[in-house]
């Protein structure tokens, strides 16, 4: 069945939304005052396929790359890009708002730089037994098949590739393999998930096409298959060692703006806590001047971030501890002397973590996060707890998506 509908604005994800009598309805890739035809998305009643614009709104401009609206991976390359820097902007002031809260909201700062250093892409065999590998389709379980991404950083120039060569060695059946590919200073770091036990015929084959395609680590599941360089990264001044399927930050421009606002907002500490630190892009700048205990439930990141400061000459010390911050959160007694703290914890937000500091003293508080919704959860509590919310920095480093990175200082 089909509909002509008329887009009203543009929702959180970036889908459009048509105000019907019914509710509000979602067509993706549409804008606001534009006049779509669109027909109902099988089990839900809210959804709706884009099947023609039949008014553009005088705002579309072409997307650049041929997979947009049939790749799941952009949400938004057909806006003019100054709208869509305000809607990106508003995704935070819209969360503040909902939470009660009330703070200036700086400009958004583009953080794309030469594009992104990391991505996963995933290998399927499609209805004719076609093995099909790219980024899963829209809210759908098939795989689009790609040869180019324009989004990827030109250092990741040659994983697509690799990713092809990998899933045609493998031959995934029914389970979708995912093939996680890196960017780094000595090339690409490959891992894969998904392929079940590999004999040593299946493994030779595989170190062979780490070679054939220069990649400079290659794992299954973290365990070693091939390794032509150890893959590191710079964090400041520090080189760290990357752990199989490490996480980064997306873009090289994104961490580093991250990292700048951090050590801006941190100040004249002495002593810090990070908290969620993963590999170190925060503690591993700021320990350039500031004494820093850092803590992550991920004891491999843990143990490259010691590695890294251990032989980085000029740190100041890092005290770095595996814990679970979901189970077990630093509580407010742990936290005396402490002049500044920095938490940037997954989408899910951090807010056990978040009910304990409320309770303390520490004077400053730096929240990173990527999730406006977790966030303003978060910030809510510390709000409550005392804390005044006093500045919020929005980065764009996932351009073209939904997603965006925020930057807040609070202050007792």
């Amino acid at each position: 069945m089909t509909e002509r509908l008329v887009i009203n604005r543009l929702a959180h994800r970036g889908d459009g939304v048509a105000d019907t009598p019914s509710g509000p309805v979602f067509v993706p890739y549409t804008l606001p005052g534009e006049t779509v035809e669109a027909e109902r998305v099988p089990g839900h009643p809210d959804r709706r396929h884009l099947l023609r614009v039949e008014a553009a709104s005088s705002e579309r401009i072409d997307p650049f790359c041929p997979h947009f609206g049939i790749c799941g991976g952009c949400a938004i390359q057909h806006w003019t890009p100054a709208l869509y820097r305000q809607w990106k902007r508003s995704l935070v002031v819209d969360a503040l708002s909902q939470a009660g809260l009330d703070a200036p909201v700086d400009e958004l700062i583009d953080a794309h730089g030469e594009g992104r250093r990391r991505a996963t892409f995933h290998a399927r065999l499609g209805l004719r037994g076609v093995i099909e590998v790219g980024f899963a389709a829209l809210r759908a379980h098939h795989i689009v098949g790609i040869d180019r991404c324009p989004v990827l950083a030109p250092s990741l120039d040659g994983a697509i590739s690799a990713a092809w060569a990998v899933a045609e060695a493998l031959a995934p059946q029914k389970k979708p393999l995912d093939i996680q590919a890196t960017a780094t200073g000595d090339g690409i770091d490959m891992d894969v998930r998904g392929s079940g036990p590999l004999n040593s015929a299946r493994i030779g084959v595989m170190a062979r096409l780490a070679g054939t395609h220069k990649l400079a680590r290659l794992t299954r599941h973290g365990e070693l298959i091939a390794q032509r360089a150890m893959p590191t990264v710079m964090m400041g001044r520090a080189r760290v060692m990357l752990p199989p399927g490490a996480f980064l930050q997306a873009t090289v421009d994104g961490e580093q703006v991250l990292a700048r606002l951090v050590d801006g907002h941190v100040g004249q500490a002495k002593i810090a806590v990070d908290l969620f630190c993963g590999l170190g892009p925060f503690a591993l700048r700021l320990a350039e001047r500031v004494r820093i205990k850092a803590f992550d439930a991920d004891a491999d990141a843990i143990a490259a971030l010691k590695q890294a400061a251990n032989t980085t000459s000029g740190l100041k010390p890092i005290e770095a501890e595996t814990r679970d911050l979901f189970r077990r959160p630093l509580f407010a007694s742990e936290l005396k002397r402490v002049d500044a703290l920095v938490f940037d914890p997954p989408r899910q937000g951090a807010e056990a973590q978040a009910r304990e500091l409320a309770k303390s003293a520490v004077p400053v508080v730096v929240a990173v996060s990527c999730n406006p919704a977790t966030f303003a959860r978060d910030v809510r509590l510390l709000v409550d707890g005392g804390y005044r919310l006093t500045a919020v920095t929005p980065v764009d480093q996932f351009r073209h998506s939904a997603h965006v990175e925020i930057v807040a200082r609070l202050e007792r």
